[in-house]
This record gives structure tokens, C-alpha cells and sequence, in this order.
């Protein structure tokens, strides 16, 4: 795969689980429970395929192929970056919305 494939196979799988993380505290808010699983599941399946083009180009880089950094690349780095944050961040969101239900439920 090209330098620029692995880029963009990143940034779009990267992007599809920013999406369902941020769906899942969504579903949450709403009290949609069962959907916000599967929505955070959805999202760290998606995250796991853009972390695993990300090895290819660490790989490559430690078996001493040449990694041209450019923007793409910096782009790539930066979502899969933000991505993990929202990942920690939307459990611990919907962890305190499901606590918010309960709460009001007794």
C-alpha cells in the first residue's frame, strides 16, 4: 500500500469512529443505551483498522524505509490522535450519563 493509501485509510476509518463515538453520546443523552453500545463498539472497530494502517507505516519506518513526512501524514497523526481522546472521553460521558438515568429513576 502506498504511503498516501495508508494516509487516507487512516484519516477515513479515523473519521467513521469519531462519528460513532460522538453518536454514542448522542444515543445517551437521548437514553438510547443498547444503540450508544453499539454505536462505541462500531467505533472502536473502526478505530482498531485505522490504528492497524498506522503500524504498517511504524513498521516500515523500523525497518528503515524512508517516511516522508508531510501534511497528510500530519493529518493522519492528528485524527488518529484526537480520535483516542474521544474515545476515553465518550466512555466516561456515557458512563455519567447512565448514571444520571439511574439516579433519576430512584
Amino acid at each position: 500500500m502506498m504511503h498516501e493509501d495508508v494516509c487516507f485509510t487512516i484519516i477515513s476509518n479515523i473519521g467513521e469512529a469519531t462519528a460513532n463515538f460522538y453518536e454514542a453520546i448522542e444515543c445517551c443523552k437521548n437514553g438510547d443505551f443498547e444503540t450508544a453500545e453499539k454505536a462505541k463498539i462500531a467505533g472502536e472497530e473502526a478505530s482498531l483498522v485505522a490504528h492497524k494502517s498506522h503500524a504498517e507505516l511504524i513498521k516500515k519506518m523500523a525497518n528503515g524505509e524512508p517516511i516522508e513526512m508531510n501534511l497528510l501524514l500530519v493529518h493522519a497523526e492528528d485524527q488518529l490522535m484526537n480520535a483516542e481522546m474521544m474515545k476515553m472521553l465518550t466512555e466516561q460521558i456515557m458512563h455519567l450519563y447512565k448514571e444520571i438515568h439511574y439516579l433519576k429513576l430512584k
